[in-house]
């Protein structure tokens, strides 16, 4: 497999932080600048600067990764990809600036003719084991506009603090292209609360370290009117 890849800018209308990122040899490099082409300050958060999710084009894979900083405003990630579309989202506080995190479209070889749909469907238990660990999904509210509360039960399995927190939730709408990352209500609970600002179907990925390794639990749920 070749290790090189296309990069794609996205200028972002209302950020004051550009992102560029290529793949090649591989790994991903990342280089971030401001409206006067500086290289921003980032804040810490949840005990690092830069947290980025990666997945592919039909959400069927998901990575979230802490680039280390090669200079100013300039980031590396090793990571093996195979030829496709993927979707970066830079997550990222940076100091002082305006700042929405966007999908990066990378893609890798070869130019994709068409672009592929994702086929999520719902699941219809909310309950996975992974590696002899089980976490079940309840959700009080899955309504458009109005506070969604994310509650896990981790049964006999106890979550260690990761990344400052008891757990992670990533979520992206079916489009790939609305990205929320939700951090717990508390420092000593696995629930988690957020807002969905239109219906449809969306994919939430929540992270919880046991045993010293993080595991992902992958739900798909549908957001009414």
């Amino acid at each position: 497999m070749k290790d090189h890849g296309h990069h794609h800018m996205k200028n972002l209308t209302g950020n004051e932080v550009s992102v560029e990122a290529k793949y090649e040899f591989g790994k991903i490099s990342i280089e971030l600048k401001d409206q006067h082409q500086q290289a921003p300050e980032l804040e810490v958060s949840h005990e690092k600067e830069f947290h980025l999710i990666l997945v592919n084009e039909d959400l069927t894979e998901y990575r979230h990764l802490h680039p280390f900083k090669k200079g100013e405003g300039r980031f590396e990630q090793p990571v093996q990809l195979e030829a496709g579309a993927y979707k970066l989202f830079v997550d990222i506080q940076p100091k002082g600036l305006a700042y929405q995190v966007k999908p990066v479209h990378l893609q890798i070889d070869h130019q994709s003719s068409s672009s592929i749909e994702s086929s999520l469907k719902v699941d219809e238990r909310l309950t996975k084991t992974i590696e002899g660990h089980t976490v079940e999904l309840s959700i009080d509210s899955l309504k458009a506009h109005v506070p969604t509360v994310f509650s896990y039960d981790t049964k006999e399995s106890n979550p260690e603090p990761y990344l400052g927190a008891l757990g992670h939730v990533v979520i992206l709408d079916e489009a790939g292209e609305q990205f929320i990352h939700v951090h717990p209500s508390s420092h000593d609970t696995t629930e988690f609360e957020t807002v969905f600002h239109k219906p449809g179907l969306y994919k939430v990925w929540a992270e919880f370290q046991f045993h010293g390794t993080v595991h992902t639990y992958p739900f798909v749920i549908r957001v009414s009117d």
